[in-house]
């Protein structure tokens, strides 16, 4: 079953996922979250090594939800700023995969007790890596798999489960590896010049435009338009001036 079909609930529990014994020892399951519309081309590349996505939320919009289909099959649940676009995923997924139970949720608070059956517990929201083992299952919050939060790295896993020892293995990925070069400073704006992209970015992001899309036609730093883009899907509700006063910039 994939999120890319229609699934209207709350909650939904998912079978069996692949047929064991089916040629393959070793399966990679991606696990991301938080992409909020940006998938980087070393995101991409690591998607389409594995057989399954399993993103936990805060997508952004279907066009983000399609790329990652292009991948993988994908399977998903509803993030805190998935909106109206959103309303058929569920808010937590339970599934079997290669005999591992996996329970996923957005918001690690919204857990039910569904994740008290499980083997694998992910969930997102943070944008901060965690990885532990904990009450006899694994909690895995992949991070963010989108946006850089100031300066902190974008990252996501690879889950490996081995079908003939039922061992379950995590590789963390981080996706910030060689861009260390990348335009990471913004550039030096008076206040001026950066409220009048802040508006132009956030009025934008509110029509659904990628953040891809902005920095080739508004021709924007991709820092500067990552970081906008960060807080504004983090801040619901925020205005022009609360998205300044928390962006990063050189010498400010």
């Amino acid at each position: 079953m994939s999120m890319n079909d229609a699934v209207s609930a709350e909650r939904v529990h998912i079978g069996s996922f692949g047929a064991r014994g089916a040629g393959k020892s070793t399966h990679r399951i991606a696990v991301i979250s938080d992409t909020h519309g940006i998938l980087k081309p070393e995101a991409i590349e690591a998607l389409r090594s594995t057989e399954l996505i399993l993103h936990g939320g805060d997508i952004a919009d279907q066009k983000t939800l399609a790329r990652l289909g292009e991948c993988a099959r994908v399977i998903a649940v509803r993030g805190n700023c998935d909106k109206d676009w959103a309303e058929s995923l569920p808010q937590e997924v339970s599934i079997e995969l290669y005999g591992r139970k996996i329970y996923m949720v957005h918001n690690k608070k919204q857990m039910s007790g569904e994740a008290e059956h499980a083997d694998v517990v992910i969930y997102g929201h943070s944008h901060k890596y965690e990885e532990k083992e904990e009450g006899g299952r694994l909690w895995l919050n992949p991070g963010s798999g989108g946006p850089r939060r100031f300066g902190k790295p974008v990252t996501m896993a690879v889950l490996e489960i081995d079908e003939e020892s039922g061992s379950l293995a995590v590789k963390k990925i981080d996706l910030s590896e060689g861009n260390a070069n990348e335009d990471s400073a913004c550039p030096e704006l008076d206040s001026g010049e950066l409220r009048g992209i802040v508006e132009m970015v956030v009025r934008d992001l509110a029509r659904g435009k990628s953040v891809d899309r902005l920095v080739k036609t508004r021709r924007i730093s991709r820092a500067l338009t990552e970081q906008i883009s960060q807080i504004y899907f983090t801040h619901p509700g925020i205005d022009v001036q609360g998205v300044m006063d928390r962006i990063e910039i050189a010498g400010r």
